[in-house]
């Protein structure tokens, strides 16, 4: 097992100057670049942190839920919450460190890390574990990588680390197996990416594609729509369709909250969902069953995802230490009136 002698060594640096940063002790000042070597050789050596009760009895920094720190990274669009699909697995984190006595310590997203001095400033504290709900660039990822022991992923598809999700290929198979089944010939797809992903990349387009060609159907370009995760596009680009009439008898939109600015675009443009068009979604967020008419979708088990992860966070932080896995959740069709 690592001493502080061992991190102070390795940091260059003293041993107070090692207690000092993982005290947070501010009474003399430091340098971000000596806390940061610090934290690196910290994590380097596994170090436990350790201190004594008046029984002499010794607490590792894993044991003691006082010294855990765990922080999340949201996946956001355009502002920091509003979208229920991320605030539903948020949800799940909290409700599972909550009955493990611990809580989240901070929250940031994508964006604001991609500032050096919020990056830096985050992650300037030994941060115990850590939920990331996007995959981050490069350098962002290698900067937290480098200062944080425990990380699992929402989804991020780096294999490095934890990762707790769903089957993104089998759903939307299994969305475009319904709209066949209802005898729809004439299918598109609208989803999104974010940065240099092609729309064709993405596991969900897979899917449908693969659904389709099983078939012996046509995939057709025009009906095939990147909305980038943004309500008003996805609304604007439908519209667009019903305005030159250029538009398919049935829609897999994989997101509910894309699905149900579709739903709006038609009925403003005096389409009728499903009797014209019919619609089915992608991950059953509560509002779903309320729009009108009622949103056909696959359920994603959103708050259980986040549950898992939290779960799978803190057996690592209390030493489990065997490969990186990959925990995939059920799905299942949900039947309503859009289809």
């Amino acid at each position: 097992m690592s001493t502080i002698r061992d991190v102070a060594k390795l940091a260059n640096v003293s041993t107070a100057t090692v207690s000092r940063v993982l005290n947070n002790d501010s009474k003399y000042k430091m340098t971000t670049e000596t806390k940061n070597r610090v934290l690196d050789a910290v994590t380097t050596l596994d170090y436990k942190v350790q201190t004594r009760t008046s029984k002499k009895k010794i607490i590792t920094a894993s044991q003691d839920t006082t010294r855990i720190k765990i922080g999340c990274i949201l996946s956001v669009t355009k502002k920091k919450y509003n979208d229920p699909y991320f605030m539903a697995i948020l949800s799940g984190v909290e409700k599972l460190l909550f009955s493990k006595g611990y809580d989240i310590s901070f929250i940031r997203t994508g964006p604001e890390l991609e500032d050096h001095n919020c990056l830096t400033s985050t992650f300037q504290e030994y941060i115990s574990g850590l939920i990331l709900m996007e995959p981050l660039n490069k350098e962002v990822y290698n900067y937290i990588r480098k200062h944080v022991p425990h990380i699992v992923g929402i989804d991020t598809q780096r294999t490095d680390i934890d990762n707790v999700g769903y089957d993104h290929y089998q759903i939307a198979d299994a969305a475009t197996k319904h709209l066949i089944s209802k005898g729809h010939t004439k299918i598109g797809f609208i989803g999104g990416t974010l940065g240099a992903q092609q729309i064709k990349q993405s596991q969900r387009f897979q899917g449908y594609y693969l659904a389709m060609h099983s078939a012996g159907l046509e995939v057709n370009d025009q009906w095939t729509i990147n909305c980038q995760w943004d309500e008003e596009l996805c609304a604007n680009k439908v519209d667009y369709l019903c305005k030159t009439q250029n538009y398919p008898t049935a829609f897999f939109v994989a997101s509910d909250l894309m699905a149900m600015a579709a739903m709006n675009s038609f009925y403003v443009n005096n389409i009728s969902v499903p009797k014209d068009v019919a619609i089915i979604g992608m991950s059953d967020i509560e509002i779903s069953r309320f729009s009108n008419p009622p949103l056909t979708t696959i359920h994603v088990p959103m708050e259980e995802i986040g549950m898992v992860a939290a779960n799978l966070l803190l057996e690592r932080i209390h030493g489990y230490d065997l490969l990186p896995q990959k925990v995939i959740l059920p799905t299942s069709l949900v039947l309503r009136s859009s289809t």
